[in-house]
């Protein structure tokens, strides 16, 4: 595998998506931060941290399993969370937008907790080739890529965003 970002860069720019999200947003505290499972999870727990640190806005963060709404997948059965989304503006996250299936299960399972408001799309890498009409709000990172290449995001001090051949 070969590192495209270390550790402190994805840091640098999840920073900057956070600056972001509040310059564009006229009404923070409406916000709710949805982290598809499994990845998108710590990079929504790292923008929650940085929306509190930098405005102390303290949001909610529910982790959204969207393995029951895939075309490709079997259900993991596990249950959407218990939260109301109606008016609310849902800040969906996730690592690495690549088809677009798995944002389109997303919205699909955040329709079923109540139609919010509004729903935006945050990713730390955009890697291209969609399937889908789906484009992301924030993006980290835009890195163009083969097919038959993987985006890997490894959010600990050895880790980082990694390039490897091999399908997703």
């Amino acid at each position: 595998m070969k590192t495209l970002f270390n550790y402190e860069q994805v840091i640098r720019t999840l920073r900057r998506m956070t600056h972001e999200i509040l310059e564009r947003e006229k009404a923070p505290e409406q916000l709710v931060l949805m982290g598809i499972e499994r990845n998108g999870v710590p990079i929504a727990k790292q923008l929650q941290a940085n929306l509190l640190a930098f405005e102390q806005l303290k949001l909610p963060l529910y982790p959204l399993d969207i393995t029951g709404y895939r075309d490709d997948r079997q259900s993991t059965g596990v249950p959407l969370p218990k939260v109301d989304l109606r008016d609310k503006h849902v800040v969906l996250i996730d690592d690495v937008l690549f088809t677009g299936r798995s944002v389109r299960a997303a919205m699909d399972a955040l329709i079923d907790l109540g139609r919010p408001a509004k729903i935006t799309l945050a990713v730390l890498v955009d890697r291209g080739h969609r399937e889908l009409p789906i484009k992301a709000d924030y993006v980290g990172k835009n890195i163009p890529t083969a097919k038959h290449e993987r985006i890997v995001v490894r959010l600990s001090p050895d880790g980082g965003i990694l390039l490897s051949e091999g399908a997703k």
